[in-house]
């Protein structure tokens, strides 16, 4: 398993941003849970104007977002298997731990299972799809030591 991240070069240099070995520690709890072996994707951390492009360009929703998720849509066969890209906002991310009094680990954790269970196939479009990801990802932050991210 492996976690590529890259820093855009406009983030600034005061922004938290996790080590790559937490990262993957994050992600691995979501595989082990998923019993997927030999995955890999991709991280890059933005601010909120290259959030705010990539979310207008791909989703049509002219904000910045705290985590967007391009899956690549590999077969499972291929080895390792890439699951795509994640694009996460340290900005954004920084901001909603301090409104939900939250430690900034404990959010990116959050922000790194959620995105990698989108790139998992996993959705919240309506009710059902959303109770069915939201336990997911309360059962894996549980695993990792965190709280509920929903209450």
């Amino acid at each position: 398993m492996s976690v590529e991240l890259e820093l855009s070069d406009s983030l600034a240099k005061t922004t938290y941003v996790p080590s790559e070995s937490l990262l993957e520690k994050w992600s691995l709890s979501i595989f082990q849970q998923q019993s997927i072996e030999n995955a890999e994707f991709f991280i890059r951390v933005v601010d909120k104007s290259e959030s705010q492009e990539l979310n207008k360009e791909y989703r049509d929703k002219d904000a910045p977002t705290n985590v967007l998720a391009f899956p690549l849509g590999a077969p499972d066969y291929v080895v390792p298997r890439t699951l795509g890209d994640l694009v996460i906002c340290a900005e954004i991310v920084e901001a909603e731990a301090k409104a939900q009094d939250k430690s900034l680990d404990a959010h990116w954790a959050h922000m790194v299972v959620h995105g990698v269970l989108h790139l998992l196939g996993f959705d919240h479009i309506d009710d059902d799809q959303a109770s069915q990801m939201e336990s997911l990802e309360v059962e894996v932050m549980q695993g990792l030591g965190f709280a509920n991210p929903y209450e």
